[in-house]
């Protein structure tokens, strides 16, 4: 990726530091798109700089599940945008909310089956125009790349074989969106969310849940299997998506699986940490005091210490507000911001980035606050400011 950046040196001064552990008074220096220097004291001389007057700077955010891309490819329902067009907003877009780093979830798995819901596949061409856009430096953040692999679809292991190493997947994670089951355990809410979005009369709901059954019977397990042998053919961090019970937490486990994505309740989290197995959280959710499918609240995972990794899923602008909402939450801002920046860093295992310490990537973010809403006012990735 070509976003290493000339010499100079950036410093930003009268600051509150939000450090791994701790927020300081400090200052910091940005050199040759590394963290230079991280000092004590307001102020640093002889070099240009800016006075942040006080303002918080932290590590730029670290985003490891977003569906934004495939918001931006579908902005309705039937409307289908050009993906480099797509692309290009979505980087802006996150840029835009602090976001440095991210992990582009991409649907692997496919339907010609029913009514509307029928869709094709797209992941790897959108792989390569991603890859292809960061290789030639048009994007202003770090894109990775997160295989979605969609259990309950016809297509997921061809779809899968289309990637090799060399793509360098960063997650792979085992959907699977049967109704009855996981986030859509309560059947009344999927129907209101199925119909709402596509359109189906209750005659055609109830055929479309018979023929996602059929699939998930006849081809569940071997989907299933397939995504975590890949995972490993590619070198990916294996996650897990919407477990609900322990037993489907000692599952991942024995899969390996070392992230678990919005678990949907609380004895779910409780399994993940006994597993050793880090819970991602959708920041919408505590933003919004809870979950829009039902399902557990975030707050109440915070409030029990088993909230290790936000994400801001369908709201991009959510990520850095909640990590502030934590940070009050749990009466330390530090722990609150760890949750979108090293953590996530470590989870994925980018060694690189996620804190502010000398010698790492200069990715941080610039804000202060209008009562607990942030108000970004730099962005800088690898020392250049982007936003």
């Amino acid at each position: 990726m070509k976003d290493t950046f000339g010499p100079g040196e950036t410093v930003l001064s009268n600051a509150r530091l939000v450090l791994a552990d701790e927020v300081i008074t400090g200052h910091l220096v940005l050199r040759d798109g590394l963290i230079a220097e991280v000092g004590q004291g307001a102020a640093r001389g002889g070099a240009r700089g800016q006075d942040c007057g006080g303002d918080w700077i932290a590590p730029g955010l670290i985003e490891l599940h977003t569906d934004n891309l495939e918001r931006h490819m579908v902005p309705r329902p039937k409307v289908h945008w050009p993906h480099a067009a797509a692309i290009i907003a979505h980087d802006r877009e996150l840029a835009g909310c602090g976001i440095t780093s991210v992990f582009d979830a991409i649907r692997v798995g496919s339907m010609s089956g029913a009514h509307e819901k029928r869709y094709g596949r797209y992941a790897r061409a959108m792989a390569d125009e991603i890859l292809s856009m960061r290789e030639t430096g048009a994007l202003k953040i770090s894109h990775h790349l997160h295989l979605r692999a969609e259990t309950c679809s016809e297509t997921l292991l061809e779809e899968l074989d289309e990637f090799t190493p060399s793509d360098r997947v960063g997650i792979v994670s085992l959907m699977d969106h049967t109704p009855g089951q996981r986030q859509f355990r309560d059947l009344q809410k999927y129907k209101e969310y199925i119909c709402g979005k596509h359109g189906l009369a209750a005659g055609e709901f109830d055929e479309y849940c018979a023929f996602l059954f059929g699939l998930h019977d006849r081809l569940g397990a071997a989907h299933e299997a397939g995504a975590v042998a890949a995972a490993k053919r590619l070198g990916a961090v294996l996650a897990s998506h919407d477990d609900t019970t322990e037993a489907q937490v000692a599952t991942s486990a024995r899969h390996g699986i070392e992230m678990a994505e919005f678990p949907t309740s609380i004895e779910a989290a409780r399994a993940c940490h006994a597993h050793d197995i880090k819970v991602i959280m959708g920041a919408p959710n505590l933003v919004r005091g809870g979950s829009h499918s039902g399902n557990v609240a975030a707050s109440a995972l915070a409030e029990e210490g088993l909230l290790d990794i936000l994400s801001s899923d369908y709201v991009p602008a959510s990520l850095l507000l909640a990590a502030i909402q934590l940070g009050e939450l749990w009466g330390d801002m530090a722990r609150g911001i760890k949750t979108v920046t090293a953590a996530p860093a470590r989870a994925a295992g980018l060694m690189d980035r996620g804190t502010l310490a000398q010698g790492l990537r200069a990715d941080l973010i610039r804000f202060g606050q209008v009562g607990q809403v942030p108000t970004l006012s730099g962005v800088w990735v690898q020392g250049r400011q982007v936003a």
